[in-house]
């Protein structure tokens, strides 16, 4: 049985496909659209529908912008020597908000995954190939995520980088700062262990 009228049955609908956002919260959203005054709907349709409309691929790294080049490879003053390889733009931001890397980015569009059919060709690994082929890097540094598909993603590409040459790391995992060490589980503590370094 419906409870709501059609549109705002759609809006719930729309709302609740988003990543994060369960039914309650789809809701509460469409609702907060239908309160709103007609000019706030319209703004945010008209935020959304340009959004997509221009947001597009750095020709250089594959962030989003909406420049030719992104934020990133427009800066003149980034280390262009050493180069780090992520999954997704959110991991870009993740990077830079430790204020710590000041070199440049490739961003790959996804991981291995054999289980969801995404092969090597499906993600930007090609085009990684072409930028080390282009480029003088001193290093690689493979940053992505610590799960399965992160880290067969980055066993490839360090594979496929070896004969090339150039120094390729990995970024250590291990205990959040904070964190217990009774609490920590053991394949973390390991990895810990294995990433140490001399003090």
């Amino acid at each position: 049985m419906n409870y709501y009228a059609a549109p705002i049955e759609k809006l719930i609908d729309e709302f609740s496909k988003l990543p994060g956002i369960g039914r309650k919260t789809a809701q509460r959203l469409a609702f907060h659209v239908i309160n709103s005054s007609e000019a706030e709907a319209r703004e945010l349709a008209t935020t959304i529908v340009k959004a997509k409309k221009n947001i597009k691929y750095c020709e250089i790294c594959f962030n989003l912008t909406d420049k030719d080049r992104c934020f990133i490879c427009s800066n003149k003053t980034r280390n262009a020597s050493i180069l780090c390889v992520v999954e997704s733009p959110r991991d870009v931001i993740a990077m830079e908000k430790t204020r710590e890397f000041k070199g440049v980015y490739h961003i790959l569009h996804g991981a291995i995954s054999p289980l969801e059919g995404i092969g090597p060709e499906d993600i930007k690994i090609r085009e990684l190939l072409y930028r080390m082929n282009e480029n003088s890097f001193k290093e690689v540094i493979l940053a992505t995520n610590p799960n399965i598909e992160g880290e067969a993603t980055a066993m490839y590409i360090s594979k496929i980088l070896k004969p090339m040459g150039v120094k390729t790391t990995r970024i250590a995992r291990g205990i959040p700062v904070g964190g217990d060490l009774e609490y920590i589980d053991e394949a973390t503590l390991a990895r810990a262990l294995e990433g140490r370094r001399e003090m």
